[in-house]
Order: structure tokens, then sequence, then C-alpha cells
């Protein structure tokens, strides 16, 4: 196997030459790996398939970099299979049955028994799983949904050029969604091919009625794009999709589930961030912006305890912060004991500021103390 890496301040990026026993020749993949990935780290990236990576890596491997970046998702590990002189091969399929033929079939194994075993084996990757198809490469990827266990457990099809049936045996696929959450994103626009368009459309009727427990099924209908152009639009669309539970908390989420949640708001962070791992397969740190939206809660429901448990978590997640003291502090001025509010604030003056933190913050919280006689 030959390789060639190149890494830069925004992304790890390696070039292979993958020899394949399937296939029974060479094949380039591009490989992206996260921003100061380190392999001896614990953390686990989820693990993006990307077909016709000639041309349809790069724009997802951007966006994928762009959202992880701003904290939306997170960060992956993106796999891109070139294809450009072996495609219609690749995708080929059985005119009798519309499954993968001897060609087909060969590719398919090839993805499923060797790159994807190749690249969890090598790299930190999670058990959640991404495969982005675009014409041809959007039919394809339907057939690992056709396995008794998918293989993959979000699917970006784009424009898809749907091989006869494939939409029917999708639907009846669909409706016993009910052992593994799957997110399924399908694509088209007002200028796409238009007999790929009237495929989708129909499809989608099919699809999006469809009430499964484990299901979580997207369509976009793209104005002013075309067949190549609505790439650009729906990766953006489908990432924001898949990976919503995992967004930090907004405005939005505050105020229409944050608030009016039934449980304390402690209580509210914790199931937020239990179902981050169980649909995404690892465990995410608590970030900041969602600690400060926990906190605004607790005071406007006066929930001490809450605060004093998001005080502990903040000291353990970030040990070297000021964000631990910081919130003590807060608890402490809750409750009424200015005299150790006050000590909190001190001593996180010593301490590495945050994103939302430094010492103005916490001295205009010391000062405010001081104003009050004590």
């Amino acid at each position: 196997m030959i390789v060639i890496g190149c890494n830069n301040l925004f992304s790890q990026a390696i070039y292979e030459e993958f020899d394949s026993y399937k296939l029974g020749e060479r094949r380039e993949i591009k490989i992206q790996l996260p921003r100061n990935y380190n392999p001896d780290d614990d953390l686990k990236y989820p693990v993006v398939i990307v077909l016709d990576g000639d041309y349809l890596f790069e724009p997802v491997a951007g966006n994928i970099d762009y959202q992880a970046y701003w904290k939306d998702m997170p960060d992956c590990i993106i796999v891109g299979v070139n294809q450009a002189v072996s495609r219609l091969s690749d995708f080929e399929f059985n005119d009798e049955t519309y499954l993968p033929s001897q060609n087909g079939a060969t590719f398919f194994e090839f993805i499923s028994m060797e790159l994807l075993p190749y690249v969890i084996g090598k790299y930190n990757a999670s058990p959640f799983r991404i495969i982005v198809g675009h014409d041809l490469g959007a039919n394809f990827v339907n057939y690992y949904l056709f396995k008794e266990a998918p293989l993959f457990d979000a699917y970006i099809v784009l424009s898809p050029d749907f091989a006869p049936e494939t939409t029917s045996r999708l639907a009846a696929r669909f409706i016993g969604m009910d052992k593994k959450e799957i997110f399924y994103y399908l694509a088209t626009s007002d200028a796409d091919v238009s007999a790929l368009r009237t495929t989708i459309l129909e499809a989608n009727t099919k699809f999006e009625n469809i009430s499964a427990e484990k299901l979580h099924y997207k369509f976009d209908d793209f104005t002013d794009a075309n067949h190549y152009s609505l790439v650009g639009q729906a990766i953006p669309k489908a990432l924001n999709e898949i990976f919503r539970l995992y967004k930090p908390i907004n405005r939005k989420e505050y105020l229409d589930k944050v608030i009016p949640y039934t449980g304390s708001a402690y209580e509210y962070l914790e199931k937020k961030y239990d179902d981050i791992e169980y649909f995404y397969g690892f465990r995410k740190p608590v970030i900041e912006n969602d600690l400060r939206a926990i906190a605004a809660a607790c005071a406007k429901k006066d929930d001490h305890e809450s605060l004093q448990k998001l005080a502990k978590l903040a000291r353990q997640t970030y040990p070297d912060s000021m964000i631990g003291a910081y919130y003590y502090g807060l608890y402490y001025e809750a409750i009424g004991n200015l005299k150790k509010a006050l000590q909190r604030y001190q001593s996180g003056l010593l301490l590495t500021p945050s994103q939302f933190l430094d010492k103005d913050v916490l001295l205009e919280k010391i000062y405010e103390i001081k104003e009050e006689g004590f």
C-alpha cells in the first residue's frame, strides 16, 4: 500500500493506493482525519465513506471540517473512494434482480469487507458510520441498507439514479425499521435530470408518511439548482439533520425544551448527552455553551441543586480552567454564601481563561460582592 500524507493547520489528508484482494487491483482512496488527530487519544470519531471521491470527497470533507470547527457536529474520519475510471462497473446491477451484479457485488464487498474494516482497525473510529453517494452512487448506497443489519447508520442520497424496484424495497425496509436508528437524507432539485427527479419525487411520496420508530427521514427539493449544484446545498443540510441532536443548546432549544422540561435543569443536560452517546456511539465532552445555558435555566428556576451539580461537572471537565471556579461562585452566591462565592471567584483568577470567561468577568463578580459590603 502506497501512502502519501499531508498535515496542515486545517486537517490531516492522507492519499493511499489501497491494494484490494476483492477487486484484484489497487484503488485510490483519500482520508481526511480530524484537526489535531492523535492516535493515542481516547476520542472516537464517526466514519464517513464517500463514493465518487474524485469529485465528492472535497465538498463533504470541507463541510464536515467547517461544521465541526463550530461544534455543530463532531469531527469525523472521512474516506473517499476514487472511481473516475471504474464507476460504471462498480455500480453495476443485475437486470433481473436489480441488485449488484458481479462487478457491483465485488465493489460492495470491497467497501464492506476491506475498506471499512481497514479504517476501523487503523484509526480511532466510533461505531457511527455515514455513507454518501450521488447519482449512480446514491442508488448504490441503498444496498447496504438492505442487509439484515444495515452497515451504516446514516445515508446521504443525492439525486439518486434509482434502479427499478429500489424505492419499493426501501419503503418496505423503512416500515420495519425498529431495531437500529437510521438517518436517511434524500435530495433533488427543480433543474435535476428530469427522469431522476420524477422517480425521486415518487419515492418521497412513498417515504414521507412512513412512521417507523427508529427511522429519521428528511427530504429536500432545492430551487435554482441542477443535478450537480444541488450537492453543494444538500451536504450541509444533510449533516445538519444527522447531527441535529449533537448541536449546542441554542435559544430555541433553551426556550422550547430546557425551560419547559419537567425534570431539573441538570437532568435535561444529562439526558441530552446520554442521547448523544446512544445515537452516535461516543461520549461528547460537555461544552461550555451548554454549561452556560443550563446555568441560566438554574437561575430562572431557582434550581440550586442543579447549579451545584453543574459546578462540579464544570470543574471535572475543565480542571485547569476558571470555568469550575466561576460556576461554584454562582452557586454560593445563589444560596447566599457570599464568603465562599468570593473565595471561588478569586481562586479562578489563577486559572486558564475559557471561550466565555476571563479575569475581567471574575473581577466584576468580585467587585459586585465587595460593593455589597462583604
